[in-house]
C-alpha cells in the first residue's frame, strides 16, 4: 500500500507531467523564481540600512512613520542625492530581540518613495555587496554571471545563498553546463559534505560536479556519499545519481539500475532514479545512450507503484515497440489501478495509427461502455498536450 506522501508526489509528478516542459531549463533546481537582481530592474532605488526612530500616530493606531538609515546606496536614483536618510510614511516597529539591517526596493510614486520589498538580514550581512555585484555584471555572458553566484552559494547569509541557487534555477542547462568549466570539484565536493548544506541543493552541486570532477577521485567520494541511507532520502538524489554517471558511467550505471531494479526499495528512491534517467535522455544521451536509457527503464514496467511515471516518459520518448508488453499489462489484476490504467491509454493514444497493438486494443476500449468515455477524456488531454501552432502574422499592425 502506498503511503500518503508517496501518493502525492506520484500524483503532483502526474500534474507536471500533464505541463509543457522547458527543455532548456536547468534540471535539478527548483522552479524558476524572482531573484534580487531581477527585483532590481524594477526599482528606482535600492538601498541598504537601519530603520530607527519608529513613531505611531497617535490618532490612527495603523499609520505612523520610521526613519531608515541609509548605509550603502545599492542602486542609485537622483532621489538619494543629498540624502542620508529617508522617512517612510509606515510605522515599522523594531524587534528587540532580532537586531537586524534591510535591503529595501523602491518606487517612485507621485514623487514620492514607496518601499515595496525589504529583506531583513543581520547586521553583518554582506547582501548589499552581493547586490551590488550582480548588478554590475549583469551584461555579462550568462556563465560568468553564474559563476559568480556559485562563489555565494556557500554564504553563511541565508538570504544570499538563497537568491544565487534561484539563479541557477533560472538559467538553461546550456549555460549551467559551460559556467562548470570554470569550477572546482573539490570546492563543490567540499559543499556537499558540509552538514550545514541545504538537502535541497543536494542534485544541483551533483550534478555540477558531474561536469568538472574526475572519476578516481570525485566519483569514488560522489558514491560514498549517495550510498549513506540518509543521503539516499533527501531531496536532490536525482542530480547525485546523475553526476555519478558522469563520474563513472560504468559503477554510475550500475548503481543506479541497481536501485531501479529493486523492487522494495523506497518509491522515492526509485523515482529519483527514473528522473536521472529521464535526464540523460533529454539532455545527455552523448554520455548514456538512449536505447541503455530505456532498458535501464523496463524493470518500472513491473512495478505498480511507479509503472505510469515510466509509461509517460516511454510515450513522450516515442518508444512504441514497447506497446505490445504495455497493453498486457492493462489487464493484469496488479495494474488494475486507473492512473495506471490511463498512463497505458495513453500510450496507446499516441502511438502512430500503424501500430497494429496499439489499434486493436483502442478498438477494445472504446467499444468497452466502462473505457470508452476515460478514452475520449484521454483524447482531448492530449490535444491539450500539443503545442500550439505559431499565431499568424498581421502585415497591416506590423506596418
Amino acid at each position: 500500500m502506498l503511503r500518503v506522501g508517496q501518493l502525492c508526489l506520484m500524483l503532483s509528478a502526474l500534474a507536471i507531467s500533464l505541463l509543457p516542459a522547458d527543455s532548456s531549463a536547468c534540471p535539478f533546481c527548483p522552479s524558476a523564481g524572482q531573484t534580487l537582481l531581477g527585483e532590481s530592474k524594477q526599482a528606482h532605488f535600492i538601498v541598504f540600512g537601519t530603520m530607527t526612530n519608529a513613531v505611531r500616530d497617535k490618532d490612527d493606531f495603523g499609520k505612523g512613520t520610521t526613519d531608515f538609515e541609509i548605509d550603502v546606496v545599492v542602486k542609485d536614483h537622483e532621489f538619494l542625492k543629498g540624502k542620508k536618510k529617508i522617512v517612510l510614511q509606515r510605522y515599522i516597529p523594531p524587534d528587540p530581540k532580532n537586531k537586524t539591517k534591510h535591503l529595501v526596493f523602491f518606487e517612485i510614486y507621485k514623487g514620492e518613495p514607496d518601499p515595496y520589498r525589504g529583506e531583513a538580514v543581520a547586521p553583518d550581512s554582506k547582501i548589499a555587496e552581493y547586490l551590488k555585484g550582480a548588478i554590475a555584471i549583469k551584461d555579462k555572458d550568462v556563465p560568468t554571471r553564474l559563476y559568480y553566484y556559485l562563489k555565494n552559494f556557500d554564504s553563511a547569509d541565508w538570504a544570499i545563498s538563497a537568491d544565487a541557487f534561484q539563479e541557477f534555477s533560472n538559467a538553461d542547462y546550456k549555460d549551467v553546463r559551460e559556467a562548470t568549466k570554470k569550477m572546482d570539484p573539490d570546492h563543490l565536493l567540499k559543499m556537499l559534505k558540509d552538514p550545514n548544506t541545504s538537502i535541497a541543493r543536494y542534485g544541483l552541486i551533483g550534478m555540477l560536479l558531474g561536469h568538472c570532477g574526475k572519476a578516481e577521485v570525485h566519483g569514488k567520494a560522489l558514491l560514498e556519499f549517495v550510498n549513506d541511507p540518509k543521503v539516499k532520502q533527501a531531496t536532490g538524489l536525482d542530480g547525485l545519481l546523475a553526476g555519478c554517471i558522469m563520474l563513472d558511467l560504468k559503477k554510475g550505471m550500475e548503481f543506479v539500475t541497481g536501485l531501479i531494479n529493486d523492487k522494495n526499495e523506497d518509491f522515492l528512491i526509485r523515482y529519483a532514479s527514473l528522473r536521472c534517467m529521464r535526464f540523460f535522455f533529454e539532455y545527455r544521451d552523448d554520455v548514456v545512450k538512449k536505447t541503455d536509457i530505456v532498458n535501464a527503464m523496463k524493470p518500472l514496467l513491473d512495478q505498480s507503484d511507479i509503472v505510469d511515471l515510466a509509461v509517460e516518459d516511454l510515450r513522450k520518448w516515442h518508444q512504441w515497440d514497447l506497446a505490445p508488453k504495455l497493453i498486457a499489462l492493462f489487464d493484469k489484476p496488479a495494474f488494475d489501478i486507473p492512473i495506471v490504467q490511463r498512463s497505458i491509454i495513453k500510450f496507446a493514444l499516441d502511438a502512430p495509427a500503424t501500430d497494429k497493438n496499439a489499434a486493436a486494443f483502442l478498438e477494445r476500449m472504446r467499444s468497452d461502455q466502462k473505457q470508452s468515455d476515460r478514452v475520449k477524456d484521454l483524447e482531448q488531454l492530449l490535444e491539450l498536450e500539443k503545442p500550439r501552432p505559431p499565431e499568424p502574422k498581421n502585415p497591416a499592425k506590423d506596418k
